[in-house]
């Protein structure tokens, strides 16, 4: 599925094609309700990200059909804003920074993409919900994120 079909929009014309990749991310934040002045990159830290504790941290992961554990170190925060694709590099935009909530869009090679939301409940404790695209596929989960000790 293409990030137009998941948006939901219909194309005609093959307007699609002719917007690319970056078009088509452009129109995503459109379609999410915001301007392409509202989109800015992620900066370094997001505040509420900088007030969770570092170190070991347990993930209770829930896809819809399995629920698995993964642990994480966590460094600087910014690691759980993309469970669902850890590692790539991938392009980020703030959507809200408060002090207890963070919401992110990203983009990645290919058609790899998500929206991520994250509460925090304390410093040692956050709620997780992401949602996108994986190899073509729509994902669409929730996760509790707990510290649980060391790296």
């Amino acid at each position: 599925m293409k990030p137009a079909e998941w948006l939901g929009l219909v194309w005609s014309g093959g307007i699609a094609t002719k917007l690319g990749r970056c078009g088509l991310g452009v129109l995503a934040l459109c379609a999410a309700g915001l301007s392409v002045e509202a989109a800015r990159a992620l900066p370094q830290r997001l505040a509420m990200l900088s007030t969770l504790e570092r170190g070991g941290w347990t993930l209770r992961i829930d896809d819809g059909a399995v629920e698995t554990d993964r642990r994480i170190c966590l460094r600087r925060g910014t690691e759980l804003l993309q469970i669902q694709h850890p590692g790539e590099p991938c392009r980020r935009y703030v959507i809200e920074d408060q002090p207890t909530r963070v919401v992110i869009q990203y983009a990645c090679r290919g058609e790899n993409f998500g929206r991520t939301e994250i509460r925090r409940e304390s410093p040692g404790l956050v709620q997780i919900r992401s949602q996108g695209m994986e190899g073509g596929r729509p994902f669409a989960i929730r996760a509790e994120g707990r510290r649980s000790g060391q790296c």
